[in-house]
């Protein structure tokens, strides 16, 4: 299958790599690396992540590093629609339900 990317998925992909090397730039070729390696599986094997509490949305984990692709499984490709490290706020996560507005 094809991969085709939102442009916030790209956005946040680049921000990502290039945050990661600001600090190392070889860490930074390492996550690439390992994410296209994903990317690659998912091309092959759509349907190998997880689904989520949203209909149609899957996430996989970059392993070894804490980051989750979330995507879709269209008719033509796999779309992915985002990029977020494990330890972010889980409201941030394509697939979170909305959290209830604060009581006064």
């Amino acid at each position: 299958m094809k991969l085709r990317f939102t442009p916030d998925a790209l956005t946040e992909i680049d921000a990502i790599l290039a945050g990661i090397a600001d600090i190392s730039p070889s860490g930074a070729a390492n996550v690439r690396n390992r994410l296209d390696a994903v990317l690659d599986r998912l091309a092959d094997q759509p349907r190998c992540g997880t689904l989520t509490s949203s209909p149609r949305l899957r996430r996989i984990v970059v392993r070894p590093y804490s980051y989750l692709l979330f995507y879709q499984i269209a008719e033509d490709a796999v779309v992915v629609i985002a990029l977020r490290h494990a330890a972010r706020d889980p409201v941030s996560m394509p697939d979170a339900a909305p959290r209830p507005p604060p009581e006064s």
